[in-house]
């Protein structure tokens, strides 16, 4: 694992944060997908410790009712750190747009909670690949060959392109990276199953197996 690589290259690079993003309602799967535990602890947590290795801040983006549940469950711990949505009702555009707001000097590392075969391979593969001078560093999707929105770190120039997809009324990210390739560095992933997204039960039976799977190999 190559940690804190923010330490190494802060006077060039901007300060890395990361943002866990579990705002989604989980209506497919019909439970929250941020719950499940695929490692033990449930995977919003486990994102927020995987993620504590490389960068400054880790935040938990969700609906501020999801605040108010969790953080009653924690007990008011510490460790874990809440930015529920200041723009409500747009889905991942929302909580990426709020952290922006939060700290706008900051690049952002964004993990959605629904592809549990992200690991801290992965999380370095896309570290040591990131350009600053791009407005993200993202994977490109094996399966259908466009960029990872909600696997990608996003450089603060991104901001303001975020921002013009609202103007516009699309609320997509991944529309704002296909319109940016040329300022977008793209990487493909060593492992073509680690953006698999879950969703539904069925997709949760692959990925338990294939998480079953690599602790054999181990």
């Amino acid at each position: 694992m190559i940690a804190n690589t923010m330490v190494s290259n802060e006077n060039i690079y901007p300060l890395l944060n990361g943002l866990v993003l579990v705002g989604g309602k989980s209506q497919r799967m019909g439970i929250p997908k941020e719950k499940i535990q695929w490692y033990g602890k449930e995977q919003c947590y486990y994102l927020v410790d995987l993620l504590k290795a490389y960068c400054k801040t880790v935040y938990i983006s969700c609906r501020a009712e999801q605040e108010v549940e969790m953080s009653d469950k924690l007990e008011g711990d510490p460790i874990y750190k809440f930015l529920p949505d200041v723009y409500t009702n747009i889905g991942p555009l929302g909580g990426i747009l709020t952290a922006f707001d939060l700290e706008p000097d900051r690049a952002w590392l964004v993990l959605a909670c629904d592809m549990p075969l992200i690991d801290s391979a992965a999380v370095d593969f896309l570290i040591q690949r990131r350009d600053p001078k791009k407005i993200a560093t993202a994977f490109t999707n094996p399966l259908n060959g466009l960029p990872e929105p909600l696997c990608t770190i996003w450089e603060p120039k991104g901001c303001s392109i975020l921002k013009q997809l609202i103007a516009q009324k699309k609320l997509s990210p991944r529309q704002a990276l296909i319109q940016q390739q040329v300022s977008l560095m793209l990487i493909g992933p060593q492992d073509a199953n680690i953006l698999t997204n879950v969703n539904t039960h069925d997709e949760a039976r692959y990925a338990k197996a294939i998480i079953a799977n690599k602790s054999q190999d181990r």
